[in-house]
């Protein structure tokens, strides 16, 4: 039985609770780290780290590569929150917790998230180490954290229009001009994990319009959207998925490619956060 509306309320108070103790930050801006990207939340500056597995509520992250930490910090002066390890369905969360961290994020009063992830291409013409903007999204998990009761003020008929920011991808591609920073853009395909998809699978992926395929991020962008969250969103191709690879495909190589293009990452995710930021 899904958790009533009453319910859900009291976990994410007594969440917020917990981290009010340790931060008197209020950003409006915050970033999740996909896999091997985690790095980056140590290059904030007067950064508070909380560990998730002390949050009161909060799901725990099994993930290599996913620390399992919320970051506060600033950035060039700005105030920051970053998610230093995500939590998946393929876990054996459920859709809400994966996304239980939006919910912290709206109660705390972040205007805009930037979402990453690593992903495998599906788009013949993109390479690993590729960054790709997230222009949409094809949520073919078949399941919505939205389902259930009305949580106040989410809205059971959020509207995906612009699921991710015009204005803020406009801007994601001017400082990728600006860096000199070549960047793709694309539509993110999401399903459950934890296998890597099949060749059929990935041809299916193509037809259906997608250009990288990934296990996460669709679930927290649809609650940050019913919470007014503006969204942008970055993939790194860490491989190419299976049919257009000619190998096997592994974790390990995904959190090599992330690895190797991490530097790049960084500044791009920096220079975002910067300008997003302030718009906030």
């Amino acid at each position: 039985m899904a958790p009533s509306d009453s319910a859900i309320k009291k976990n994410v108070r007594e969440s917020i609770k917990y981290i009010r103790k340790s931060i008197s930050l209020e950003p409006k801006i915050a970033v999740i780290l996909g896999s091997g990207l985690g790095d980056f939340a140590d290059s904030l500056e007067d950064k508070i780290k909380i560990a998730t597995a002390d949050i009161p509520h909060y799901p725990k992250s099994t993930v290599e590569g996913h620390r399992g930490f919320l970051v506060f910090g600033k950035l060039n002066g700005l105030s920051v929150m970053a998610v230093q390890g995500r939590t998946h369905y393929y876990e054996g969360h459920s859709i809400p917790e994966v996304a239980y961290v939006v919910r912290i994020m709206a109660e705390i009063g972040i205007k805009t998230l930037l979402v990453t992830n690593a992903a495998g291409g599906v788009n013949p013409l993109f390479k690993p180490g590729d960054l790709m903007i997230i222009d949409d999204h094809i949520n073919f998990m078949f399941r919505n954290p939205l389902r259930g009761p009305v949580i106040e003020p989410e809205t059971r008929w959020t509207d995906m229009y612009q699921a991710y920011d015009r204005k803020c991808i406009q801007t994601i591609e001017e400082i990728g001009l600006a860096l000199g920073i070549p960047l793709r853009k694309g539509v993110l395909f999401a399903s459950t994990g934890p296998t890597y998809e099949t060749a059929s699978e990935v041809k299916m992926a193509q037809k259906m319009g997608g250009d990288a395929v990934s296990m996460s991020t669709v679930p927290e962008v649809l609650i940050a959207r019913s919470r007014g969250i503006k969204v942008a969103g970055i993939s790194c191709i860490t491989n190419m998925a299976t049919g257009i690879s000619k190998t096997a495909l592994s974790h390990r190589e995904v959190t090599e490619i992330a690895n190797q293009v991490k530097d790049k990452f960084q500044k791009l995710i920096r220079e975002i956060l910067i300008k997003l930021g302030n718009a906030a």
